[in-house]
């Protein structure tokens, strides 16, 4: 895809998922011009592991279909940083 993608891996079911829900929306929120696409991901599921993903939730932040940032189980809106300056840049 062309452009800023934000790709997030998790389970609905996952606790970490869950617990970072708010902070990802609040970001998203800002980020109006990235295409945003969560990803059930699992077992069996090779897309998650095709981009090296081991834990949930992990965002990818791409450009152009290239991997700018990566962030694993934030839990504070400041870890999102990272990812906000790779939309940014």
């Amino acid at each position: 895809m062309q452009g800023a993608v934000v790709i997030e891996f998790g389970a609905p079911w996952c606790g970490h998922c869950r617990l970072a829900q708010p902070l990802l929306r609040d970001w998203l929120a800002d980020e109006a011009g990235a295409t945003h696409i969560k990803i059930e991901d699992g077992k069996g599921r090779p897309l998650g592991r095709s981009f090296g993903v081991t834990l949930w939730p992990t965002v990818i932040v791409l450009e152009d279909g290239r991997e700018r940032a990566r962030l694993v189980r934030p839990t504070r809106a400041s870890d999102l940083d990272g990812l906000r300056a790779a939309l940014d840049a």
